[in-house]
């Protein structure tokens, strides 16, 4: 269930991070229309919470994976043929996927998706103080005008 909640939430993750991409973009046309700044707001400082979560999540899918040596990830195989050691396992008839290379392949799109969701969190904080700054909120909101940003 981690290993699913994990995916999950990067799923989410990234396509809130498409939507607040949408609204920064029409924030830069529209600068005068306070609306849009208050909805950069709220989407990018819900996408900084889900990217941060979904980074956390993802430390812990890898970081167990790693500890168990992957044997969290064949749990659902109910063959005594697996061995112990999830880069060891070969292909039975007993599982419904193919074991060969889950092991591998799992870190390898967790890592890449590990490094994105960090991305999409620093860049959504960085939305956040942008759309403070618009509504004259926060310390950095006086010493920068409209024009300047």
């Amino acid at each position: 269930p981690e290993y699913a909640a994990a995916n999950v939430v990067s799923v989410c993750s990234g396509l809130l991070s498409i939507a607040a991409g949408i609204v920064a973009i029409l924030v830069s046309h529209n600068l005068s229309r306070a609306a849009l700044h208050w909805t950069l707001l709220s989407i990018s400082l819900l996408n900084c919470l889900l990217s941060t979560a979904c980074s956390v999540g993802l430390a812990l899918a890898v970081a167990l994976t790693v500890h168990g040596r992957g044997t969290h990830l064949v749990r659902g195989c109910n063959s005594s043929a697996l061995p112990v050691d999830a880069r060891a396992a070969i292909a039975t008839n007993d599982c419904p996927f193919n074991t060969t290379r889950i092991y591998d392949t799992a870190l390898a799109l967790w890592f890449p998706s590990l490094l994105l969701a960090a991305a999409e969190a620093m860049l959504s904080g960085r939305c956040c103080l942008v759309a403070l700054i618009f509504q004259g909120i926060g310390p950095c909101a006086h010493s920068y005008g409209k024009e300047q940003v």
